[in-house]
């Protein structure tokens, strides 16, 4: 019983020095590739004044109200502003 205890925990550091030899490597091959740029956001943000989120200019939802441009990020907000 005893040596198959043994064996079980030989077999389970063996697998994991594979592994981690195997993360060792992976590393080691993606020294030399440059990280991708994050994706450029073009267009302006907007704030919602409801739920203070900013979203972008082209998908917002646009209100005139009093000669000001308001804008929203779902018809929900634009509900509860009018509500105000």
């Amino acid at each position: 019983m005893f040596g198959g205890l043994l064996r079980l925990f030989f077999i389970v550091v063996v697998l994991y020095i594979a592994y981690f030899l195997f993360r060792v490597y992976r590393s080691l091959t993606r020294v030399g590739t440059k990280p991708s740029p994050p994706p450029r956001i073009e267009g302006e943000m907007v704030k919602d004044d409801v739920c203070n989120m900013y979203i972008p200019r082209e998908e917002a939802i646009r209100e005139v109200r009093d000669g000001r441009e308001v804008f929203f990020c779902s018809e929900e907000c634009r509900r509860k502003s009018r509500a105000r």
